[in-house]
């Protein structure tokens, strides 16, 4: 029999689904550095997004599992 496919470790750490099975994601540059960033950019850093079209096919191949 064929071996098991592999979820990719990176992307089951940085994405989430949501119930319908579109890919959520957290925005970028909210890590570090956040003394020089003034408060409005990093409030609007925060929560999360829907990845856009064509992201959502690679997420789905990298995560063929729904990221379990």
């Amino acid at each position: 029999p064929m071996p098991k496919m592999k979820s990719h470790s990176g992307a089951k750490k940085r994405f989430r689904f949501t119930a319908t099975g579109k890919a959520k994601r957290k925005f970028s540059h909210k890590n570090h550095i956040l003394t020089k960033k003034n408060a409005d950019r990093v409030r609007k850093l925060r929560g999360t997004t829907v990845v856009s079209e064509p992201d959502q096919k690679r997420i789905e191949a990298m995560l063929p599992y729904g990221g379990k």
